[in-house]
């Protein structure tokens, strides 16, 4: 990379590169030209509007100056602000306006953010230009930022299957003649398996990585951040190499049985048999059709020695629950981070920050977020977005947190996953139903109530598991709201069928709970 001092100073073209577009694959870097440079920046407006994991400031400096490296090396100019650098007056805005300025540039260039308020700063930014600008597609998901809604139209709710459908028989994947392969198009029934006793998963890769720079520089500049790391031994992928051979390893070693245990949770297992491409999609160091066309051809190389559930299993969460989130994001956006269905304004409790509950499912799936920066989608789903929902937290306190602790976290797939999938907070528009479960649903699916300092069993007294009391007062609190769902008639019908006395009994076991919520 190039300091300022070694830039020739013949430039006519700016274009900027964000954190999540470090991809070689974009028309932009098919022949390097003089007169085009690309700048990169490590700026404090994205280090500070939440708290994120170390790690994932890590990863995310340590990946961009490694596609800055590997720009240069490709024959291109490229100036790298650091977070450190005297000249960086750290904001996307403040810092192209002064090189467009030193450099006379006489065009500007972006590509398209995936987040509404870069998109929107840019917009606002380049209103002011007095120069020639332009914004690119970055050419990166299967969708346009409007095909959800052009799919959807005016209908009330957004069913994601619906979309899943329409996006398999589209781009001709696991479809023959219009019909799904297998006959069936969704194989969920079959992937909901809890982990057997004695199974040992394939243990996950991780790389060796040296983050210590990154890190030394976010901790002089007093970044505000979460979690535990060791910057001289990090783990995750950092550029498109280590992208590859990650997905290599999950076609090889995990796809067999991702499906089968991909709702599985475990004591000591973080990965199990999920992929954890999440980070390297999201910052583009891999497309989504390389990761599906590399999951079809491990199944079909495989001769049957992958089952059809497992492969569809994954492609789903790509092809259809990815594509959907953001096509929802940008249909609903900016009136989406406002959303609070049920009126939530509970704080969220301080253990969310630190793991120490008595809760094990809650202690397990903190302390491992705050350890790796990442949870699967159940553990985020179904334990601690599960607690938030029944327990009554404000949605932009949820927001907070989930942005911040997951490495792959990118508001535009944060926020529609979490306001609607995991909070409900719009009100169904893409979940027909909350996602709230009792102590059965987490011991089912995991061995974590085992040991546990509460009794998953029961619903009332001091040792019941303060999921069993904060559902069924979920349930009792939005009554109004929630009975005339036909997806959970049952729960109203079963909770008026209990006495009087027991129901009582429950609603103070919850509220003792809620009374006492950074005590549990």
């Amino acid at each position: 990379m190039q300091d300022e001092k070694g830039l020739n100073g013949s430039y006519r073209v700016l274009r900027l590169v964000l954190g999540d577009q470090l991809t070689m694959q974009h028309q932009w870097f098919s022949s390097p030209s003089d007169e085009v440079l690309y700048v990169m920046m490590e700026v404090r407006t994205e280090t500070d509007y939440v708290w994120h994991h170390i790690q994932k400031a890590c990863a995310f400096f340590a990946a961009m100056e490694r596609f800055a490296q590997e720009l240069v090396a490709a024959g291109h100019h490229v100036l790298y602000l650091a977070l450190d650098n005297p000249l960086n007056l750290h904001s996307f805005a403040s810092n192209c306006s002064r090189l467009i300025s030193h450099y006379n540039i006489t065009r500007f260039e972006y590509q398209l953010p995936d987040e509404y308020r870069l998109d929107k700063a840019l917009k606002t930014f380049c209103s002011n230009l007095d120069i020639a600008w332009e914004s690119y597609n970055t050419a990166h998901f299967y969708t346009s930022r409007g095909e959800a809604s052009e799919f959807f139209g005016s209908r009330k709710g957004m069913v994601m299957e619906s979309f899943y459908r329409h996006m398999r028989k589209k781009h001709g994947i696991l479809v023959s003649g219009g019909v799904p392969v297998g006959d069936q198009w969704n194989f969920d029934q079959d992937n909901r398996k809890k982990l057997p006793r004695g199974h040992r998963p394939p243990p996950p890769l991780h790389f060796d990585n040296d983050v210590t720079s990154q890190y030394a520089r976010i901790i002089a500049a007093d970044v505000k951040t979460i979690g535990t790391i060791n910057p001289a031994n990090f783990p995750w992928p950092l550029d498109r190499t280590q992208a590859l051979e990650l997905l290599r390893h999950f076609t090889d070693y995990c796809l067999p049985l991702f499906g089968t245990f991909q709702d599985a949770m475990h004591t000591g297992e973080y990965s199990l048999y999920h992929s954890r491409l999440s980070f390297c999609m999201n910052t583009k160091m891999l497309s989504p059709r390389e990761v599906i066309d590399a999951a079809l051809f491990s199944w079909q190389e495989s001769g049957g020695g992958i089952a059809l559930n497992q492969l569809e299993g994954f492609i789903r969460q790509i092809l259809g629950w990815r594509e959907y989130m953001r096509g929802i994001y940008w249909m609903k956006m900016p009136g989406m981070e406002k959303m609070n269905y049920f009126g939530n304004d509970r704080k969220l409790p301080e253990w969310y920050w630190t793991g120490n509950t008595r809760m094990k499912c809650m202690k397990e799936c903190i302390n491992q977020s705050l350890g790796h920066s990442y949870a699967h989608h159940i553990q985020r789903l179904m334990v601690t977005g599960n607690f938030a929902l029944i327990a009554g937290i404000e949605p932009s306190e949820v927001d907070f947190w989930y942005l911040g602790i997951y490495i792959d976290a990118i508001e535009w797939v944060e926020l529609p996953n979490t306001r609607g999938m995991s909070q409900f907070a719009d009100g169904g528009l893409t979940a027909s139903k909350p996602y709230a479960a009792s102590a059965n649903y987490i011991n089912k699916m995991s061995n974590y109530c085992s040991g546990c300092h509460y009794n998953y069993k029961a619903r009332t007294g001091d040792a019941a598991c303060p999921f069993n009391s904060l559902y069924w007062d979920f349930f009792d609190r939005n009554r109004s709201k929630l009975k005339d769902n036909p997806r959970i008639a049952m729960v109203y019908r079963l909770w008026d069928r209990m006495a009087q006395q027991e129901r009582a009994a429950i609603l103070t076991r919850a509220q003792e709970c809620l009374d006492t919520i950074d005590n549990l």
